[in-house]
């Protein structure tokens, strides 16, 4: 769905660039907090939690590669903003989108560079805005499990699609350079995107329900799920006094019957005896778990994706290229000012083999994305630590170790 230029005429894409921009600055603000509060408010899970929002940015551009058919000569692709908002969360979500289409934008020539206002407020914001409040809402009424989790995914992911071609409609009505009836612009957006949306749903739901399955602490959209582990410490009883005999009841009883209580002495710590310990057991802190085993899992699947099994995605148009042929919306499209880079189209230029020229353009693109989303999130984690409102430093011993 990246809109090219020549599709919305001037004064609404500045307008839509404003709209994006603010966005922006809103989800940096919003994406501290959120990097800042990962891995149930422990510093040493936060700090991991910046190169995964990077990971996330790269593997969305490696799945929107894959272009899969729907009927009728179509195709669709991932937007993404449902998966990012649930991953990482909504804020962060939406710079993980943006760092994707400005990428694209620059490097690959694919969406207008002065559309790309337009397309961060429709793919980037719309999109993660409604599939993660669709998403919270179904958490609330859906039972406390993780397949629950999964299956709101679904659902959220599968209506963002269809939002974000309605979103378009509006902006093609505000703005649109070529003179179509804008109900059938609706009626065929809103249509193909309905289908996208179920391809973009199955990917989301088995993405999300694969990292819950192996370590639900690092979905933003799980947490709360999990129970807290609990110590608990039974007292330590003396051993039982054998039966006495019949015959010695009486003297039983004697030996038995309560003496006074010692007068307490106070508990004096020496350099060789220390103090005892009360009976309240000091609190353990959790064993830290590492994310390297699926942050090389995700970067794997990225590079796969985007080096080897793009080669076999469907050539036919997305869903905005087809409905802009049918109806003619892109009667004034330009071409990318890009579009002679030497990654345009997704394809190395001046390298004959195609499978080759496509894997090697996508492996740059995937590392690239990693590179610049992940430069992005440590920047933002770094400096919340580093305000007046983020933790002191003495609130984080292991980072001085």
């Amino acid at each position: 769905m990246h809109v090219p230029d020549g599709f919305i005429n001037a004064p609404v894409s500045a307008a839509a660039g404003v709209v994006a921009a603010a966005a922006v600055a809103v989800s940096l603000r919003g994406a501290r907090r959120e990097l800042a509060g990962a891995g149930q408010g422990t510093g040493s899970a936060a700090e991991r939690t910046a190169p995964l929002a990077g990971l996330v940015a790269a593997f969305i551009f490696a799945v929107q590669m894959l272009n899969f058919p729907v009927g009728a000569g179509t195709s669709g692709h991932l937007l993404g903003g449902a998966l990012a908002a649930i991953l990482v969360g909504p804020y962060t979500g939406v710079l993980c989108v943006s760092v994707v289409l400005l990428m694209q934008g620059v490097l690959f020539a694919d969406g207008g560079l002065t559309a790309l206002g337009v397309n961060i407020t429709d793919m980037a914001i719309v999109t993660t805005v409604v599939a993660y409040l669709l998403f919270r809402g179904l958490v609330k009424i859906l039972p406390r499990r993780r397949g629950s989790v999964t299956v709101a995914a679904f659902v959220a992911a599968l209506v963002s699609v269809p939002a974000a071609a309605i979103a378009f409609t509006a902006l093609y009505a505000l703005g649109g350079t070529a003179d179509v009836p804008i109900g059938k612009v609706f009626t065929a957006m809103v249509g193909v995107h309905v289908l996208i949306g179920i391809g973009e749903a199955a990917i989301t739901a088995l993405t999300v329900g694969a990292v819950i399955a192996v370590r639900p602490d690092l979905v933003h959209g799980a947490r709360g799920l999990a129970k807290p582990l609990e110590l608990r410490t039974a007292p330590v009883s003396a051993p039982a006094a054998p039966a006495p005999a019949a015959g010695d009841l009486g003297t039983a009883a004697r030996e038995t019957a309560p003496a006074a209580p010692a007068p307490a002495e106070p508990a004096v710590a020496t350099a060789d005896a220390p103090a005892p310990a009360d009976s309240t057991p000091a609190p353990v802190a959790a064993p830290r778990r590492s994310a390297r085993g699926v942050w090389l899992a995700g970067l794997a699947a990225a590079l796969l994706c985007a080096g080897g099994v793009s080669y076999y995605a469907s050539a036919s148009p997305d869903g905005l290229e087809k409905v802009a042929h049918d109806q003619g919306i892109d009667a004034k499209a330009e071409d990318h000012a890009a579009k002679d880079s030497p990654l345009a189209d997704y394809g190395v230029k001046n390298l004959a083999d195609p499978r080759l020229s496509g894997g090697l353009a996508g492996v740059i693109g995937v590392g690239a994305t990693l590179a610049v989303g992940t430069g992005v999130f440590v920047v933002l984690r770094r400096r919340r630590a580093a305000s007046p409102g983020g933790r002191p430093a003495a609130a984080r011993p292991h980072e001085d170790a």
